[in-house]
């Protein structure tokens, strides 16, 4: 019997990570793991030895090489993979009053985008209907990756 993960927790999961943070999924068990850039280059370190390492460390590197070791772990989507802006330009042009549909599309073009964005959704009053999409689209992607890795969830 496999195991049936969450959805929600790989959806926020897949919010927090960053360059320097890989979150992965035991298919095994459904834990979600974090592993840095640092216990990542420590733990493909072989020569290594952990026992040199505080109790904290040795067990962040420890931990990363079972994740890279195993075959029971797969990496969840990342920013790439996800593509935050393509889902802020969809939500763009979903909507349906045309000088809110406008002024969130030149919010997200140019330098700053980001900030643009937010600063523009939050002064039209759609903050909360951004959330909302952004939530969808999260889990959207979610749900795919999920399937193509044959791992069932709820």
């Amino acid at each position: 019997m496999s195991v049936v993960v969450s959805l929600k927790d790989v959806v926020e999961a897949m919010d927090f990570q960053s360059d320097e943070l890989t979150k992965y999924l035991n298919r095994r068990t459904g834990e979600i793991v974090a592993v840095t850039g640092e216990d990542r280059h420590l733990a493909e370190n072989n020569e290594l030895d952990v026992a040199g390492l505080s109790d904290w460390q040795r067990e962040s590197v420890l931990n990363a090489r079972e994740v890279l070791d195993s075959g029971d772990f797969v990496p969840l989507p990342d920013k790439f993979e996800i593509h935050e802006w393509a889902i802020m330009e969809r939500f763009a042009i979903s909507q349906t009053a045309r000088s809110i549909r406008t002024e969130l599309i030149n919010a997200i073009h140019g330098r700053g985008a980001y900030r643009m964005f937010k600063d523009t959704m939050r002064r039209l009053g759609v903050e909360e209907s951004w959330f909302a999409f952004r939530e969808t689209a999260f889990e959207d992607i979610a749900k795919d990756w999920l399937e193509e890795h044959g791992i069932d969830y709820k």
